[in-house]
């Protein structure tokens, strides 16, 4: 790889830039979104608005940029849907091509992401489940749709997850921009969102779906599945009740005395535990699913036809897919999928290794690019960051893609390393260091002058008696 290659990939960022402004609308919102991205790609100092503005902006370092930023974030009128429509397009021409290397086709990941915050004003936070941190914590969550294939990988939609409470409040949804059409959904809900809408843009075709365990044991996830033809392949709990031979052969007869039964017994109904621990050794395959950073990634993996337990009625017919490790006493994940008999078991073992890669977009987007870095409390800002993160990720990924034919195993971390040795940096002066050193000492006397009076006002006891 040689510098002057280096620095081509890296001016692909304006000729990406100038693809995506007119989304952005007047000039002044394009050149907020191009100093956002050069942010959030660069920034040491934090990802946040103020310090985007105060480092990145070509022209006055103050509180009239960081204002406007926070403007261009949350009142501007550009929708973060068509950003990520266009994300969708240039991941179908530039990403998409790449599935004729696996044979999988073009893989989309749902998952959803916590995002710690204090308080009770940023929409949608309440003490809620973090998958982050393993525990109920206050947070918002969202949930993302994420395009995958061997060149990488893109965000290609999301959505805020809005509790109930929110959902039903007019003074908070107001406050918060939240808008007129949104109403409460589950996650699973929202998911299916994300999938009809990016279908909807005729953009890109998934392969399959694979999911977790939370939209995985939705039963109404699956049907809706199901219903847009929509191959999947995804987990479910270890609960999971199935049928192992066809229902239809398990309606009792008539006796003769009323009416005829119409309904299965439940007597082949098993755990999906109950059968992996009573599959037979031969039943099992070893199947190595890529190579990891520490060496081979294999699992062994074993399959059968099941008809799930469906509100005490039987699914259509589906695969119940077992996976463990190799470990003694190997934790065994299980999945269901509405492939074809045809399909192979090695294809659907793939699809099940391409759940990291959602969680690679996340572990990247928030160490390196700012994705929870944000300082914004509404619905609009909240959206319109998520989609700059996923064009910031877009364009390190493209770089990664050019930049992997002469460095096969260059990561999306060395990648980024390498863009901000080349792309240009702000220069400041003594007065530009003079004007944010002002800035932060007169707004954070600012905000401790507002806090002390907040404190006052709830102490008036101490107040009085230590006379603050």
């Amino acid at each position: 790889m040689t510098t002057d290659e280096l620095r081509a990939a890296a001016k692909e960022l304006t000729g990406l830039h100038q693809r995506f402004a007119p989304l952005f609308g007047r000039p002044e919102a394009q050149e907020h979104s191009r100093v956002y991205l050069n942010g959030l790609l660069m920034s040491d100092k934090g990802k946040s608005v103020e310090p985007i503005a105060l480092y990145f902006e070509d022209d006055e370092r103050d509180r009239k940029e960081v204002l406007a930023m926070q403007r261009f974030l949350t009142v501007s009128p550009w929708e973060g849907r068509d950003v990520q429509r266009e994300i969708q397009a240039v991941f179908a021409e530039r990403l998409v091509p790449s599935t004729s290397q696996w044979g999988l086709g073009t893989v989309g990941v749902i998952d959803e992401s916590g995002f710690v915050k204090r308080g009770t004003e940023s929409v949608g936070v309440k003490r809620q489940w973090c998958g982050r941190l393993g525990k109920k914590e206050n947070c918002q969550v969202g949930v993302f749709l994420v395009g995958v294939t061997p060149s990488g990988s893109a965000l290609l939609d999301h959505q805020l997850y809005l509790p109930e409470e929110w959902a039903h409040d007019k003074e908070r949804r107001k406050k918060a921009r939240v808008p007129e059409e949104i109403g409460f959904e589950t996650k699973p809900q929202i998911a299916v969102d994300l999938l009809r809408r990016t279908r909807a843009n005729g953009l890109v075709p998934f392969d399959w779906i694979t999911a977790d365990e939370l939209y995985g044991r939705n039963g109404k996830f699956r049907e809706s599945l199901e219903a847009d033809g929509q191959r999947y392949l995804v987990e479910v709990p270890v609960t999971t009740t199935v049928w192992t031979v066809d229902p239809a052969t398990q309606v009792p007869p008539y006796s003769g005395r009323g009416r005829p039964p119409k309904h299965p017994t439940r007597d082949a109904v098993r755990s999906v535990k109950e059968i992996a621990e009573t599959l037979p050794g031969e039943a099992w395959q070893m199947l190595k699913l890529r190579e990891g950073s520490k060496g081979p990634l294999v699992f062994e993996f074993a399959r059968l036809p099941v008809w799930v337990v469906q509100d005490g009625r039987p699914s259509p017919p589906l695969w119940l897919v077992l996976r463990r490790n190799l470990e003694p006493k190997a934790e065994v994940k299980y999945y269901l999928s509405n492939a074809d008999r045809e399909t192979p078991l090695e294809t659907m073992a793939m699809v099940s290794g391409t759940r990291w890669r959602v969680e690679e977009y996340f572990e990247d987007g928030k160490s390196d690019l700012g994705m929870a870095d944000y300082q914004a409390r509404a619905w609009t800002s909240w959206h319109h960051h998520m989609s700059l993160v996923a064009l910031a990720h877009l364009h390190v990924t493209l770089t990664r893609q050019t930049l992997k034919k002469k460095s096969p195993e260059l990561t999306l971390d060395m990648a980024l390393r390498l863009l901000k040795e080349v792309l240009p940096r702000p220069q400041l002066d003594e007065s530009d260091a003079i004007r944010i050193v002002d800035y932060y000492t007169k707004y954070n006397g600012i905000a401790h002058d507002s806090h002390r009076k907040s404190w006052l006002q709830r102490h008036k006891r101490a107040k009085r008696k230590l006379m603050l």
